[in-house]
Parts: C-alpha cells; structure tokens; sequence
C-alpha cells in the first residue's frame, strides 16, 4: 500500500477586515499550509463567510472547519450552508463537525446546553441528513464535491470515534489531556485509540485520513524548553507527562520532522493541524517533509 502523503492545517482565529484576514491567508499558504482551517467559537471569525474569503485570496489551498458546533445548527439550514460554500469555493471545503462542548457558548446563543449522549445524538443526526439532503435533487444548492465535502469527525471517547469510524472521511484526535488520566504514557492512550476506531471502521480503515490537533510547538531542547506555555495545555499532567504528549512538539525542526514521520509510519497519522500562533514555526518543520 503507498504511504499517504502528509496534509497541514492550520487554523486562524483572530478576526479582522477583509485586506488583514485575506494577508493571513496568503501568508499561510506561502508557508507550506494544505488546508486553512477555522474553528467555531463565538468572538472568533464567522466559518463560512471566513472560509469563502479564504478561498478567494488563494489559488489551491483547501478550507476548512475544525470544527462546526452542530449544536448551533439544525440540519437544513446547515446542509444549505454547507453547499452554498462548497459552491463558492470551487469544490475545496472540508467539514468538521462536533458536538459542541461548552456550556457558556449555548447559553450565550439563547441555546439548551443538553446532555453529552444527546448532543452526540444531535450530531449523528445532522450527518444522516447531510448526506440525505446533499443527495437530494430537489436541494438546492447542489455541493460541488459528490457526493458532499470530505467530512471530519473527531473525539476522544468511545462514542463519538464509533461514529467517526463509522461515517467520517477524517478521523480527527483532539486535546490528548483529556483522555489521559495521571500516570498514563499518553502515546500508549492514542495509540489505544487509533486501534478502537481501526476496530470500529473495519475495512473503511484503509481509507481514512487521521488528523492530530497540535497544542503546541516548541523549536527547543527539551531540556531547555520553557514548560510554561505547554502547561497551560495540560493542566493536571506532569511536566514529564506534558513532554510526552503526541500533540506537543518539542524540538529542533528536523527532530519534530522525524517525530511526524515516525507518527506517521507507528500510528497512521498524516494530517497535522496547529493554531495561528504556531503557524510560522510549524512552517520550518513542514519544509522538511515535503
């Protein structure tokens, strides 16, 4: 079987005008980026508008959600959102959806905040009706890419990689903190994880692309790395344990180029996603794997 070539995201998160946030773009783009991504946060830039911009400031890069809170949303008027941007963008949308994780956000759109199960319910929901819409020819406006943009599901628990294993083109693994309880080796628990939803996806597996969300990248010894940022990403770990952590990269360039190429051949992973503060270092390593 060929080796699936890397992908790189990155995700913009600061609004601004059209000329500021179409700067940033390019930029990303000239910096190696395969996909722009944006997340879906109140204060934070509109995804569809900002992804329809995106795509006109550029030539080739793909665009993103990382990810949608489908609790936000209700099926038809997503599936007509969707669409209109898949249109607009010449075909290049990739959608990331969740299930939506902060209550203070629900609460803030006038929204019930429900239950873990029921808002994993709600999301399973809108994928059957994505799909269902998307393949309707009464729904207009049709999606340019069939039979509908590359889907990306991601999580950490069993239910939502069921569902990821189940339906997704992309399996997204977020924060790895979360799933790490104190003492764990938290390579041991993703790689736990990636084999659930190997398990859980049967002969799909061969076909998906595995993202990892990385939390930080440190171009420094890591005996000489300054832990106070990567703290921040994981609280409740150890020092040792934060070190550990697949989605913190800490090194020189070529080190954490290697470190990706051995997640790549060990894991299967090879779609790499950072945020906007880390996206010009991010940059350096991207240069030794193309």
């Amino acid at each position: 079987m060929p080796t699936r070539p890397f992908r790189f995201g990155v995700s913009l998160l600061t609004p601004g005008s059209r000329s500021a946030w179409q700067a940033r773009v390019r930029q990303a783009e000239d910096l190696g980026y395969d996909v722009l991504q944006v997340p879906d946060h109140l204060g934070m830039p509109a995804p569809f508008p900002a992804l329809v911009s995106a795509a006109e400031a550029t030539s080739t890069m793909r665009v993103g959600t990382l990810v949608l809170n489908t609790g936000f949303y209700r099926p038809a008027v997503l599936a007509r959102d969707v669409a209109h941007t898949d249109q607009l963008t010449g075909g290049r949308l990739e959608l990331g959806l969740g299930a939506g994780y902060m209550a203070a956000e629900f609460e803030a759109a006038e929204l019930p905040f429900p239950a873990p199960g029921r808002r994993i319910d709600h999301l399973a929901h809108t994928v059957e009706e994505l799909r269902r819409l998307f393949a309707s020819e009464q729904h207009l406006p049709p999606v340019h890419q069939r039979p509908g943009p590359p889907l990306l599901l991601g999580g950490i628990g069993d239910r939502m990689l069921r569902l990821a294993a189940k339906e997704a083109d992309i399996v997204g693994f977020p924060v790895m903190s979360i799933a790490t309880p104190p003492g764990a080796d938290p390579r041991k628990v993703l790689a736990e994880r990636i084999e659930f939803v190997r398990a859980e996806a049967g002969a799909r597996f061969a076909g998906l692309e595995l993202n990892l969300f990385v939390s930080a990248v440190v171009l420094a010894d890591p005996g000489e790395a300054d832990m106070t940022t990567m703290r921040r990403v994981a609280p409740t770990l150890t020092d040792e344990q934060i070190l550990q952590m697949p989605n913190v990269l800490v090194g020189s360039e070529r080190q954490i180029a290697d470190t990706l190429i051995g997640y790549r051949e060990t894991y299967g992973l090879t779609y790499f996603s950072v945020l906007e503060a880390h996206m010009t270092d991010f940059a350096r390593v991207i240069a030794h794997l193309r």
